[in-house]
């Protein structure tokens, strides 16, 4: 080998997956004799995939939604300073009866809009940070079990079973209340259901480009198992955890307000599911308690949902080549 080829070689190991996946792969020969010119070309993914995620027209109008959703978590404090559960008129004053109360009061006189604003700083904060413990414990978890195999994988994905013998509403409502009506407490339980699924996604794309060439070229050059795992293997195999981690703050926004509706979420944070299990026993004559939540949470979700396609579609190769 020339004495300039392991440098080519180490820089084609940065390769993304989406110019891995062509239909016919290099050979080890191809790699090393890969011109370090070529690469600016493969690896400029910024672009068509933000391309690809903008001719997404659901995508899109998820994102927007998303935004606006989150913009008013953010302004929440400055639109509503005062306790969004603190009495403010008289109970069940229907929506655009009073323009000091657009979306009306509550059964204690509560202001509805108030409650929204802050409860979706609520919802959206246990949904991020659940999503995020719960891809760091799957992803560990998957790539340490996909990369060492034998009874490490062994071990590792018995263990990750154990967390999906349960039905998952089931096994987040013992776990709050077991810990308590916490926010924190709510955030766990979620993360505990949620990384079983991202454990499983990350070991079978690891698996899958354990084997490629372009980590047998890493190897030939002698990079460290380490390396080759953390900065080759894992990054390739990450696009579609994050496309999962979208729908997992759904999942989160969902159980959250299971747990809410139920009862066992905090009393001291408005949240949009205790607002639809305090609003339910008049429903009949004041359907508005709960379908302002409600509509809220599905926005939320389907929100997400299309982010979470678009994404999809924008980071796998094969859909690409199609479009």
């Amino acid at each position: 080998m020339a004495r300039d080829e392991p440098a080519r070689v180490a820089l084609y190991c940065n390769e993304p997956v989406c110019a891995m996946t062509s239909s016919a792969e290099p050979t080890l020969d191809a790699l090393a004799s890969r011109d370090a010119s070529d690469l600016p070309h493969a690896v400029r993914r910024g672009s068509p995939v933000w391309r690809q995620f903008t001719r997404h027209g659901g995508a899109v109008a998820g994102a927007l939604l998303l935004a606006s959703i989150a913009l008013v978590a953010l302004c929440a404090g400055w639109w509503f300073p005062a306790d969004p559960l603190r009495i403010v008129a008289a109970p069940e004053i229907w929506p655009f009866a009073q323009w000091q109360y657009p979306l009306g009061t509550d059964a204690l006189g509560r202001d509805i809009a108030a409650m929204l604003a802050h409860g979706a700083r609520a919802t959206l904060a246990i949904g991020l940070v659940s999503s995020v413990v719960a891809t760091v414990i799957g992803v560990s978890i998957g790539a340490m079990a996909a990369w060492w195999g034998g009874w490490i994988d062994e071990g590792l994905m018995r263990f990750t079973e154990l967390f999906q013998i349960v039905p998952n509403v089931v096994f987040v409502l013992t776990v709050v209340a077991i810990l308590g009506p916490r926010i924190e407490n709510t955030v766990i339980a979620v993360a505990l259901v949620s990384w079983p699924a991202i454990a499983r996604l990350t070991r079978a794309e690891c698996l899958s480009f354990k084997s490629r060439e372009f980590v047998q070229a890493c190897r030939t050059v002698g990079l460290s198992p380490w390396r080759i795992a953390l900065r080759e293997v894992l990054p390739n195999a990450l696009p579609p955890v994050l496309v999962m981690g979208t729908l997992v703050v759904a999942g989160a926004i969902l159980y959250e307000s299971v747990v809410s509706f139920l009862g066992l979420g905090d009393p001291n944070i408005a949240s949009w599911g205790r607002q639809i299990g305090e609003g339910r026993t008049l429903i009949r004559s004041s359907l508005y308690l709960c379908a302002e939540p409600g509509l809220a949470i599905m926005l939320a979700v389907l929100a997400l949902n299309l982010v979470g396609d678009g994404l999809n579609d924008a980071l796998n190769p094969a859909l690409r080549k199609k479009r």
